[in-house]
């Protein structure tokens, strides 16, 4: 748990130690309302299409345009994606659940209420485990309930428009205990939450197209208090980064206003990334001014107990478990196995080549280096590149039985990513073997040595590095085909 003294001014230092032992110290506390966007082919309550970035107002219909008389029909793999959330997390799925009217008056909302679920939730309880650098960070979920999503502003010069292709788009809440303590934990527990979801194929998790969204409770008591302080809370926010940076401002406010000898109101707050503030939007309602009950035209989900156990059967292995998984499995480093089971699908291709090699460190470091950089460049997916497991598997074979040095062998992968093929027959067709022969390396070492007798006398003369301009001159000669060790080693005895 982090204690902050008096109030701090910059960025927050989560555990930052100050030294008046006189100084009064607080107790931040930060639970989440995590957003996420379903992956489904068509809205909660209506066959409108879910697809991102059409032109607006294009996927409506009478239904999630609220028109009067319009019924709403459940959408069953939205029911599914958020049970098998619960179930990545080890929550209880409740057997009984239903849908709620949650009454609010905004212009995102046509029909001036949101379908939600209120006291019963698809799932209770759960945890999630993250890393923050090295530290365990334990955060139990409260609920994952379902809902719709509201419509998206849009605010011009002048005038303000409503898209609301969004509005009735499957939308799970994951609502936390408040577990977290700094700015560090909050962004921890996003990060480990957005692989579990992604590892389960529930969303897309793309935050610029908004998939998932979080509101921010922050409160900060005084050490010596038991109960939590009055929390505020930060609307909509959309980047992990800003949430970091927004619960240190809020922490520090809070603090601020306390050692003013103000008291803190319960309100809602916004997020300001340009200035790095939070400022006041309105006060915080409370449960009863949405005045629930029960959806009157959509009956109560009731799961089929064999269905939830054939949902979990099918379920990945949590990215936590495979990442210690790997590192047992093929003694790679921690460090290589987070980078590589932070998406399913890098981990997955990583675990089929490591199979058909007999160097998983290599062919870790291919995909750590070279595969994410052009992936990156390229601004593409793993799985949409023409590069097989197999041929990575293959080319690191190559350069383990020196057939082909390292500078070869990423001109043979960046070609194999471009194209794909087999690399044994890139190797051959385009005569990229290594030239190990002995008699061959020490002609271009002789000629190297007769071009630059300045370097020859430099190295005599004790001067190491011009061993290696030796070496880049055979390399040169023999057009990158020389075994480099051994060119080394011949140029090292003839000198």
């Amino acid at each position: 748990m982090v204690m902050i003294e008096r109030v701090v001014t910059g960025p927050l230092v989560p555990g930052n130690d100050m030294t008046d032992d006189s100084a009064m110290k607080y107790v931040p506390t930060i639970g989440l309302e995590v957003h996420v966007q379903l992956r489904t082919a068509s809205k909660m309550f209506c066959a409108c299409s879910t697809e991102f970035g059409a032109e607006p107002n294009t996927h409506v219909c009478p239904v999630c345009l609220g028109y009067p008389g319009a019924m709403p029909v459940m959408n069953g793999r939205a029911i599914e994606l958020t049970v098998r959330t619960g179930l990545m997390i080890g929550s209880e799925i409740s057997g009984f659940s239903k849908f709620d009217r949650k009454s609010y008056f905004y212009p995102d909302m046509p029909k001036n209420y949101q379908i939600s679920q209120y006291d019963k939730p698809l799932c209770l309880g759960g945890e999630v485990e993250a890393d923050d650098e090295g530290r365990l960070v334990r955060v139990r979920i409260h609920r994952i309930h379902l809902e719709e999503d509201v419509a998206k502003n849009m605010h011009f010069q002048s005038a303000s428009g409503i898209d609301f292709n969004r509005a009735g788009t499957p939308l799970m809440e994951i609502v936390t205990e408040p577990d977290m303590h700094s700015a560090a934990d909050a962004y921890a527990f996003l990060q480990a939450l957005k692989q579990i979801v992604a590892y389960a194929g529930v969303s897309d998790c793309n935050l610029e197209e908004g998939n998932i969204r979080c509101d921010v409770n922050v409160s900060v008591c005084p050490e010596s208090q038991s109960e939590l302080g009055t929390k505020a809370e930060i609307k909509n926010m959309n980047t992990f980064k800003g949430v970091y940076s927004a619960v240190g401002y809020e922490i520090e406010r809070q603090i601020a206003v306390l050692e003013g000898g103000g008291r803190v109101v319960q309100e809602t707050r916004r997020w300001d990334p340009d200035r790095e503030v939070t400022s006041s939007m309105r006060t915080k309602e409370d449960e009863h001014d949405y005045r629930y009950f029960p959806e009157p035209d959509l009956m109560p989900v009731v799961l089929d107990p064999l269905q939830v156990n054939s949902w979990k059967e099918s379920l990945p292995e949590a990215p936590r478990a495979r990442r210690e998984r790997m590192v047992d499995a093929y003694g790679i480093p921690d460090y290589d196995a987070g980078v590589l089971a932070a998406e399913r699908s890098v981990a997955d291709f990583f675990e089929a080549a490591a199979k058909a090699s007999n160097n998983p460190k290599a062919v870790s470091n291919w995909i750590m280096t070279e595969m994410l950089r052009l992936l990156s460049e390229a601004n593409v997916s793993i799985e949409a590149i023409p590069v097989t497991p197999k041929a990575l598997a293959g080319l690191v074979a190559l350069v383990d039985a020196g057939r082909i040095n390292s500078n070869t062998a990423k001109d043979v992968f960046a070609e194999l990513f471009e194209q794909g093929g087999d690399p044994e027959v890139i190797v051959k067709e385009k005569g990229l073997l290594q030239v190990s022969d002995t008699d061959a390396i020490e002609a271009f070492a002789d000629q190297a040595i007769s071009e630059n007798p300045q370097s020859v006398d430099d190295y005599r003369g004790g001067k190491k590095a011009a061993l290696q301009f030796l070496v880049g001159q055979v390399m040169r000669l023999s057009r990158g085909k020389a075994n480099p060790q051994m060119v080394a080693k011949l140029l090292a005895e003839k000198m």
